[in-house]
């Protein structure tokens, strides 16, 4: 790590836009907290360059292995991440050191003339990259009566709302964190409800990674963790580990606080997994005490996990291409 207070810190970032656009948003904090300068450094990383979809090439790891060897071979002092992005297990050389509270976790959907979900026509045409999303879009079109044709797409954001721009397409799937980010929030024709569409395993959130040994920086960076964060979305990881399923499989979980007044007591996990045409879904929820530790965070993922295995979702999660 770069020690001199005068020497900026190097944070490493992708290259789009939604992901410059959220690291500089960290870069701002940093460098309130600390009084350094902060640079972004953009870092290509395989799942920028590879032209397969996310499901094939398998997801996991894609748009992060770049960035830790980055931050382990010293060209970064820190990196951002979306946090649905990084796979379960984390390496012993690098610390999560923030999750800073996290963005709208709902899926978003861009549509022509304005439309919601519910008013989409019958055989409607949606883009999505996503097995989650094409398993939960299909059971819920099913649920009022319509059919819908989902297509596989990648790209960035203006890529993708351009397949609905030219008429490729009746509408796309997006996450609404990341047009919140940009900017382009009010571009959202329907926000899907947690309660149709559950999404993915820490969508939302961002990871603020460094390395292990770098314990001034992980202790100023702690300052812009957000513990009710950290704690549902170490819930959403676990069952998703538990389940033994990357970022590429057809799996939805969501953590939610629920209060008593204004005192929050409880944590609601919801974990889904469903075949792709969404014929079957296995939903299910628990709710516990507010974790108060990284353990009992884990357990309560875990805990979903053994009750949706029970139910048959091993079975369902080997459906994995689009």
């Amino acid at each position: 790590m770069n020690t001199r207070p005068d020497q900026p810190l190097r944070l490493g970032t992708r290259r789009s836009k939604l992901a410059m656009s959220q690291s500089g948003h960290v870069a701002d904090a940093v460098r309130a907290i600390t009084g350094r300068p902060v640079e972004l450094v953009e870092i290509t990383t395989y799942g920028d360059v590879s032209r397969e979809h996310l499901a094939q090439i398998g997801g996991t790891g894609v748009f992060v292995t770049a960035l830790r060897d980055a931050l382990l071979r010293g060209e970064v002092d820190f990196a951002v991440h979306s946090l649905k992005d990084l796979p379960t297990t984390q390496p012993d050389d690098l610390v999560i050191a923030a999750m800073p509270r996290r963005e709208d976790a709902r899926d978003a959907l861009v549509a022509r003339d304005g439309l919601t979900f519910e008013q989409l026509p019958d055989g409607a045409r949606i883009g999505t990259g996503s097995p989650r999303r094409t398993a939960q879009l299909n059971h819920l079109a099913r649920s009022l009566g319509k059919r819908i044709e989902t297509v596989p797409i990648r790209g960035n954001v203006d890529t993708r709302i351009g397949f609905v721009r030219d008429g490729e397409l009746d509408a796309v799937v997006l996450a609404a964190a990341g047009l919140n980010r940009i900017g382009r929030g009010d571009e959202a024709t329907d926000l899907l409800s947690v309660d149709s569409i559950l999404p993915a395993p820490g969508q939302g959130a961002l990871a603020v990674e460094c390395p292990a040994s770098s314990t001034d920086l992980i202790a100023a960076l702690g300052r812009l963790d957000d513990p009710h964060t950290r704690a549902a979305v170490t819930a959403e990881r676990s069952l998703l580990a538990a389940l033994e399923a990357g970022c590429s499989a057809p799996v939805g979980a969501f953590a939610d606080l629920l209060a008593d007044g204004r005192i929050v007591n409880e944590m609601r996990l919801r974990g889904v997994v469903g075949t792709l045409d969404g014929s079957t879904l296995v939903q299910l929820s628990t709710t516990g005490p507010v974790p108060q530790s990284y353990d009992e965070a884990m357990a309560l993922g875990r805990e979903l996990a053994d009750e949706m295995l029970a139910k048959g979702a091993a079975g369902l999660m080997g459906e994995r291409s689009l």
